[in-house]
């Protein structure tokens, strides 16, 4: 199982819109089958306004078959144009979740 987050720094004062934005496209990413993801943001010990998208995938196929599949997807791409216009950088992580039991 591998962990993916996506870690967006925001312009000054710009979390609430990208929340709006996250609430406006999650019922077509879920429509459209993709894993449900969480959003997490700043709260301390981070940068101010940083949105963090979290998803787990079975397996790093699956994730690219997963990010193929949205950057293909015209209403995603349409979308994903105005939450980046509210960022300033990026970066993502991918981690592999180790069960202990």
């Amino acid at each position: 199982m591998y962990v993916v987050r996506d870690i967006f720094q925001l312009h000054f004062g710009k979390a609430r819109d990208a929340i709006e934005l996250l609430k406006e496209i999650k019922p077509h990413m879920d429509a459209l089958g993709f894993p449900a993801f969480r959003v997490l943001t700043d709260y301390a010990g981070s940068a101010y306004y940083t949105v963090i998208l979290e998803a787990e995938y079975e397996s790093l196929s699956a994730y690219e078959a997963s990010l193929a599949k949205e950057l293909q997807d015209a209403t995603w791409r349409a979308w994903y144009a105005k939450f980046s216009a509210l960022g300033v950088s990026g970066h993502r992580e991918i981690l592999r979740l180790v069960a202990l039991s």
